[in-house]
């Protein structure tokens, strides 16, 4: 169908936009389950029906969480994609290869997309918004961040008169448990992910949520729609959970903080550059997204007009994936009605990504070192050097051994690395037991 065809006509009297699907694991076959349950009231809020033309699979034979008319499953997906009688392409399957051919070859054939592949978005999203652009086609992704959330459209649209400063949130519910489980029970990293992985919140392979990659992508997804700047997931400086110790943990909790993987996407403070990190962070327990618990996800958006938003919901699984691909769906399918496409990448500022080094943060120290006089001393000396200044400093004594922990006042996080290293070389320093960024008090 052409943008515009059945404008004008009763809903009664319009063809059906016809829905090609990529994927029927988890998300697509939710997608099945609200397009067949959903489809009156989907029809009287797109103004015509919605209905499903196809579905490729891997495999037509797998047994599915959903019932299919057989005859609508097909293993050719770029045959599906580049039919005639499809309007939309709604793509599940993730990762970058086949789905950024097959979205591509769909937008060549005036086909609207709508995604939850936050890879690719990621990665290459240059391709893919350009060749929207060029071939007059919706892309929607709001999937792709958050699940369930409404993040991504208010970031884009409700927010588009404001002026963003900063995004700072838990965008993986995997590592939000582990670390949740760890706070509330003690128990360490390992025993955590096992648990995780029995209730199926981690994957066999839960490298792409503990080491931050997922969190990574959505972050540069993010960063690009808050500042209208490109971001990649190569732009992100990220670091994972691997590393955090129960006695990490511990060691938060004494001082009134705890641990999260966070996202975080702000502006210089001269404006003329954006940072982009994921990486643990001690937050205050009295910070909303200190409460975020379990597998949840939260945003906060601080804007220059608005203020504080805070944005909070379930951040993955299938119906909930699934109620975010409806929602582009009937936005994508509103459009195609009215003969209009809706707003395209906006990268107007061309804002640089500057290094982790230039960031302005918080460390929190932990240091094993010999318990006698002048530790203290030799130890703040550093510090000093390095033009960082201590805000606390906590000591705790075992025998000959002591522990001291230090947090310190705001600084680039190039000099507090440059203090860490330094510390290293102490021989009154018998190991630096943790290092990990403060985030979620009051700006300086």
């Amino acid at each position: 169908m052409k943008p515009g065809d059945a404008v004008g006509k009763p809903a009664g009297e319009r063809r059906p936009l016809r829905i090609a699907l990529l994927g029927c694991g988890t998300v697509g076959s939710q997608v099945v389950r609200l397009l067949r349950e959903q489809a009156r009231d989907l029809e009287a809020r797109v103004g015509a029906p919605l209905e499903l033309a196809g579905v490729a699979v891997r495999r037509i034979d797998r047994r599915r969480d959903v019932e299919i008319d057989p005859a609508l499953l097909t293993t050719d997906a770029m045959g599906l994609v580049t039919r005639d009688d499809v309007d939309i392409v709604v793509e599940v399957i993730g990762g970058i290869e086949p789905a950024r051919t097959l979205i591509l070859a769909a937008m060549e054939r005036g086909k609207s997309i709508v995604t939850a592949n936050k890879a690719l978005l990621a990665e290459d999203g240059a391709t893919i918004h350009g060749a929207a652009r060029r071939h007059g086609v919706d892309l929607y992704f709001e999937a792709s961040v958050g699940g369930a959330i409404p993040l991504l459209r208010p970031l884009r649209e409700s927010l588009a008169g404001d002026h963003v400063h900063r995004v700072l949130g838990i965008v993986n519910g995997t590592t939000n448990y582990i670390l949740d489980k760890m706070d509330s029970t003690g128990a360490s990293f390992t025993d955590a992910l096992e648990e995780a992985q029995a209730l199926g919140y981690a994957e066999a392979d839960p490298t792409a949520d503990v080491e931050g990659f997922d969190a990574a992508a959505k972050a540069a997804i993010l960063a690009g729609i808050a500042f209208h700047t490109r971001v990649t997931a190569a732009d992100v400086h990220r670091e994972g959970i691997t590393e955090i110790t129960a006695a990490d943990v511990a060691s938060a909790a004494a001082m009134g903080y705890v641990i999260k993987l966070l996202a975080i996407c702000a502006r210089s403070e001269d404006g003329r550059s954006v940072g982009v990190r994921v990486h643990p962070a001690m937050i205050p327990r009295s910070h909303p997204l200190a409460g975020v618990r379990e597998a949840y996800n939260a945003v906060f958006v601080e804007a220059e007009s608005a203020g504080r938003l805070m944005f909070y919901g379930a951040g993955a699984g299938g119906p909930q994936t699934a109620s975010a691909v409806l929602g582009d769906i009937v936005a994508v399918a509103r459009n195609r009605l009215a003969g209009t496409r809706g707003p395209d990448e906006s990268t107007y500022a061309d804002l640089p990504v500057h290094p982790i080094g230039e960031t302005v943060t918080r460390y929190h120290v932990a240091l094993d070192v010999a318990d006698k006089p002048g530790v203290l001393a030799r130890v703040a000396e550093i510090f000093a050097k390095h033009d960082v200044s201590i805000q606390t400093v906590r000591q705790e004594g075992h025998g000959d051994d002591a522990q001291l922990v230090i947090v310190t006042h705001h600084a680039k996080d190039a000099a507090l690395s440059a203090t860490v290293e330094s510390l290293r070389e102490l021989d009154i320093v018998r190991a630096v037991a943790s290092v990990m960024r403060v985030e979620g008090e009051d700006e300086r």
